[in-house]
């Protein structure tokens, strides 16, 4: 979405649909058989009370996955709807004039990812996952001046397709789990 005035172009980024539906059916295939579970099995912990987490853990997932990049001649900026509470999720803003480096990071599972660096030396994580990250990039380098031809996603949508897949197999094994649970009480 972009939207012009006189001197101001603004961007918009989202996160990837394809990484959204992903993590969200992929949560769904995770949690939702645990009640039926846990009625067929007698467990201490009441269906219901699954029941309330699986919604409030589904609510807070969904409300990780609104995060919207917002790009403009003056700033970059992460921020998420009036809905998601600040403490849960804040978001920050960057001025472009106080980009001072981009810098890589190693992550744990050995991807990289990448942090702006500020005049203050204060860290922010630039997006990867939005919607459109190459042209967020070529934003990026147009208004800082920073090489950015090395900057690459996380993972590639290929890697959210497969998993997307093997979602879809789980939750046809939590169809016949459902079944077999409700057949059982």
């Amino acid at each position: 979405m972009t939207a012009n005035s006189a001197n101001t172009s603004t961007t918009i980024f989202r996160l990837s649909p394809l990484i959204r539906i992903t993590l969200l059916s992929l949560y769904v295939a995770l949690t939702v058989p645990l009640p039926f579970l846990a009625q067929a099995t007698a467990a201490p912990t009441p269906p219901s009370l699954l029941w309330v987490g699986i919604i409030l853990g589904f609510v807070g997932l969904y409300a990780v996955l609104t995060e919207r990049v917002i790009v403009n001649d003056q700033e970059i900026q992460v921020t998420y709807p009036v809905w998601v509470p600040r403490f849960f999720r804040k978001g920050w803003t960057l001025p472009w004039s106080d980009v001072k480096e981009i810098k890589p990071r190693s992550t744990g599972q050995g991807g990289l990812v990448y942090y702006f660096v500020s005049k203050d030396a204060k860290a922010y994580l630039l997006p990867m996952r939005v919607a459109g990250f190459a042209r967020l990039v070529n934003i990026v380098q147009a208004k800082t001046g920073i090489d950015t031809t090395d900057v690459r996603p996380l993972s590639q949508p290929w890697m959210y397709a497969i998993l997307f897949g093997f979602t879809l197999l789980l939750l046809l094994v939590d169809a016949w789990t459902i079944n077999t649970a409700l057949t059982l009480s």
